[in-house]
């Protein structure tokens, strides 16, 4: 069985089992699948940036951007083919730079407000990049919807 027939035939179980539930989640997929699909990279990059950092013993600020790099394979993918159904590979490349682009904006964000939780004001790096990471989620929702996999 195909990935995503199994996948559609867990979505009609659900619709089954609780139709009120569904009917509201259906209503709102998109949202939901984009937190689901940041999450995922969001447990990238804490679980890298963990092990980077305390395993690894690497500064934190590097630690960041290599967990970002990981968190951003995983986003662009899941953002593009699952949560806003964008199944062309034809101009891809202009997508992964746009995304790229926000990315580094987002990247360059997260290193500056990481510097200032974690140094200035003495907050956990891990919550620090939680915090910093769902604010970042928010904005960056508006601008793959209306800029980068528009319809």
């Amino acid at each position: 069985m195909s990935i995503k027939r199994a996948y559609y035939r867990f979505l009609r179980s659900v619709e089954r089992a609780f139709p009120f539930f569904y009917g509201h989640a259906f209503t709102h997929r998109r949202k939901i699948k984009y937190v689901i699909a940041g999450g995922t990279a969001a447990v990238v990059d804490v679980g890298f940036l963990y092990v980077f950092t305390d395993v690894l013993d690497i500064w934190y600020i590097t630690s960041a951007i290599i967990a970002f790099v990981f968190a951003f394979c995983i986003s662009f993918t899941l953002q593009k083919f699952w949560t806003f159904r964008d199944d062309r590979t034809t101009d891809m490349h202009i997508q992964v730079g746009k995304y790229f682009l926000v990315a580094l904006v987002n990247l360059a964000l997260n290193t500056a407000l990481m510097y200032v939780l974690v140094d200035r004001f003495g907050i956990w790096y891990i919550l620090s990049q939680i915090i910093i990471g769902l604010s970042i989620a928010v904005g960056s929702y508006f601008v793959y919807k209306k800029i980068i996999f528009r319809a």
